[in-house]
Parts: C-alpha cells; structure tokens; sequence
C-alpha cells in the first residue's frame, strides 16, 4: 500500500494563493503518474494536475495560468501552487498517485481549500 500525506490547505480570500503539498512513502516516482484531483460537494471527482515523467504536466482547462504542479524527487513530494483563486476553486483537493504498469491508484486523504470573502 502506497501512503500519501497532504498538507497546505486551508482558506483564503478570492486572488490569494495557496500551495498543496503530498508526501509519498514506498514509492518510486518513475513508476507511478502522479497529480492532484479534488472534489466540490455533490460533484464527480475531476483531474486538476497532473505530473509525468521528466517535466511533463497536464492541467484542468479551468486552472491553466493560475496552478503549477511541480515534483522533488529527493523528497518523494509533489506540490500543487495555486495563485488567484476564485470561489469555484473551493473543493477537498486530492493526491493521486496510478501505476504505469498496473493501472493501480492510490489516493491521499483529502485536504480541504475554501475560497470565499
């Protein structure tokens, strides 16, 4: 079983900034895609960001210009830095982390980020 440790959330005022942070234990990052997905009450559960091997990234529409998924590998965390940030950002942001090889996933706890005056 793969852990995964979030933190970093929290609430903010609409334009402020955040940053997420998902600590794996057991894993080798070249193994496994990693990114963060979250989940607004009532809704699916949708991809945010995600992280490939190298540099790669793959963004929300909804995020683009505004969040940056970034990786260090010493430290097995990825981050997700999220600047001007409206209301409709507000969900239970979570990490994911998928085996290229299985397809197996692996989900962090669930942190949460209220945007809102």
């Amino acid at each position: 079983q793969v852990q995964l440790v979030e933190s970093g959330g929290g609430w903010v005022q609409p334009g402020g900034s955040l940053r997420l942070s998902c600590t794996a234990s057991e894993i080798d990052f070249d193994k496994f895609f990693m990114g963060w997905w979250r989940q607004a009450p009532g809704q699916q559960r949708d991809m945010v960001a995600q992280i490939l091997s190298g540099t790669t990234t793959n963004y929300a529409n909804s995020v683009k210009g505004r969040f940056t998924i970034s990786r260090d590998n010493a430290k097995r965390t990825i981050f997700l830095q999220m600047n001007s940030l409206k209301p409709e950002d507000s969900a239970v942001y979570y990490c994911r982390v998928r085996r290229k090889d299985s397809g197996t996933i692996y989900w962090g706890q669930g942190i949460q980020v209220i945007v809102s005056s």
